[in-house]
């Protein structure tokens, strides 16, 4: 099925009951733009559907997981309406939670630093394993902006008590934190990154695949509050009115121009 996906963004490859979805721009640090988006939705809509598929890893190739979002995306964001700012977050969260509701088990190979909506794709995975030299940031704070579709996936990784910190802090953290603070499950080094996630995912795929379904629906219903349309549609909303306020609209903008913004200056 995916086969016949014609894909810019991501490889995709199938070995045996393991499918493997890799964000490859590393030239831009595997920043994600619409198309991206796209792509991801499309991608583990089709891996939900394929019968033979029991685990999805999502990787990354080249030295950064994912950057957040690329930079001519920020562009063209940057000049968007509070309306068109809406649209393009309900993408955006639509992507997370596909891969969040997933039947199959995600496991996140982070081989590189997560920033921003990086995070996000992590948070989003059930199981993630990282780097010891990977890093990790919640930037938005520093653009005037807020991680807010990301929010409900990051907040159930870190807890709330992290992200009360990182949210509004903006700092990078290691590995070492990431695990601390329970964003990730497991860190390996580079060498043994991938014998690691593999070895997850042929404990993973051995299993009863309905008895795996069935206990990811499980945690996913009473561990928290259920991520709906209308929670969806709140984040998508916070984001589009802050995208488009002074200070978001400021933010982006002194980011792209390589300046200080204005409540700095």
């Amino acid at each position: 099925m995916t086969d016949a996906m014609n894909l810019q963004r991501l490889k995709i490859a199938v070995d045996g009951r393991i499918a493997r979805v890799t964000l490859d721009r590393p030239d831009v640090r595997n920043a994600f733009d619409d198309a991206t988006i796209v792509e991801l939705t499309a991608a583990f809509r089709a891996l939900n559907d394929d019968a033979t598929v029991r685990v999805i890893v999502l990787a990354a190739n080249g030295p950064a997981f994912c950057a957040g979002a690329d930079l001519n995306y920020m562009k063209r964001m940057a000049d968007y309406s509070e309306a068109e700012n809406r649209a393009d977050a309900l993408s955006l969260a639509t992507m997370l939670n596909t891969i969040y509701t997933s039947a199959k088990p995600v496991i996140a190979r982070v081989q590189g630093d997560a920033y921003a909506g990086g995070m996000g794709l992590v948070a989003a995975c059930d199981i993630a394993v990282t780097a010891d030299s990977a890093q990790f940031c919640l930037s938005e704070a520093r653009l005037g902006l807020m991680p807010a579709t990301i929010a409900p996936y990051v907040i159930r990784a870190m807890g709330a008590r992290a992200a009360h910190r990182y949210f509004v802090t903006a700092e990078r953290f290691d590995a070492n934190e990431a695990l601390r603070i329970g964003f990730v499950h497991q860190i390996a080094s580079a060498d043994q990154l991938d014998a690691t996630v593999d070895a997850i995912a042929s404990a993973v795929a051995s299993n009863s695949p309905n008895a795996v379904r069935e206990c990811k629906l499980l945690v996913a219903d009473l561990a928290e509050k259920t991520i709906d349309e209308a929670l969806i549609a709140d984040t998508a909303e916070r984001i589009a009115r802050i995208r488009a306020s002074d200070e978001g609209r400021e933010g982006v903008r002194s980011f792209l121009e390589k300046r200080k913004p204005s409540w700095l200056a």
